[in-house]
């Protein structure tokens, strides 16, 4: 008769310790995973910092584009002679930018091809307008005519999610940061594979404004990973408490 307690709390314990230590184990996996992810953010962070403070170098000619690594030379900053192919551009919509200060709320990037004094056509993108402001008859278009110097950073194209809008190249309207695609949807011909974030010149009135980029992304992977693992703490406890308290009643 004494085995009867403890044959009845073995019995209805497997299905309930199976479910804790299935979250013990899935909350910690996703702490680990928070902890790791907050290497590679402030690693991320780190090179973006070296790599927008670096003095600006030449741009890379015609003949290098194709032997160029993202991981490597994008954000490189770089100088470089150019320029702008008259009443060429196309809008880009954005809700926001993570690397620039002055930028908030929703908008658009102009992005305008430019003709390289040492061969070739890079994509620009020349800043950004607001929403309200994307057709040149509502805003005072800041151009900059002829040949000029330009300094900015080396981009790679933006990958299309899931859930981007579709396109709309009969209204000069594009989702995704794609200075190859509408380069070719525009008839612009062909074009470097990267696109470069103007810094400056600055014209001194109009619209689009360039501007600097920043490495002010978030960094709250430490935050995510504390809770993930208090939860597993959590669930811990309480399946210890529960087990205490189904062994008192057995008993």
């Amino acid at each position: 008769m004494k085995g009867a307690p403890a044959r009845q709390l073995r019995s209805g314990l497997v299905l309930p310790a199976l479910f804790a230590l299935v979250a013990i184990v899935t909350c910690i996996g996703l702490g680990t995973w928070q902890v790791q992810r907050k290497a590679w953010k402030e690693a991320l962070i780190e090179s973006l910092e070296q790599r927008l403070s670096a003095p600006p170098v030449d741009l890379p000619s015609r003949e290098r584009w194709a032997k160029l690594d993202p991981a490597k030379d994008e954000f490189r900053h770089v100088k470089f002679s150019a320029a702008f192919v008259p009443t060429a551009e196309a809008l880009v919509y954005t809700s926001g930018s993570a690397l620039r200060r002055d930028v908030s709320g929703p908008g658009y990037w102009v992005f305008a091809p430019a003709q390289l004094t040492t061969g070739g056509i890079v994509v620009i993108n020349r800043g950004f307008v607001p929403e309200g402001r994307q057709d040149p008859a509502t805003r005072a278009v800041a151009t900059v005519a002829g040949t000029a110097d330009f300094v900015g950073v080396m981009r790679w194209p933006e990958s299309r999610g899931v859930f981007s809008a579709k396109d709309d190249p009969a209204h000069n309207l594009w989702f995704t940061r794609d200075p190859a695609g509408i380069a070719t949807a525009k008839g612009w011909g062909e074009v470097a594979p990267f696109y470069v974030e103007l810094e400056s010149p600055q014209p001194s009135s109009g619209l689009p404004r360039a501007g600097p980029l920043t490495a002010t992304l978030r960094n709250e992977h430490l935050q995510y990973a504390i809770t993930w693992y208090g939860l597993a703490s959590v669930v811990a406890v309480m399946f210890a408490y529960w087990l205490r308290g189904r062994a008192a009643r057995a008993a």
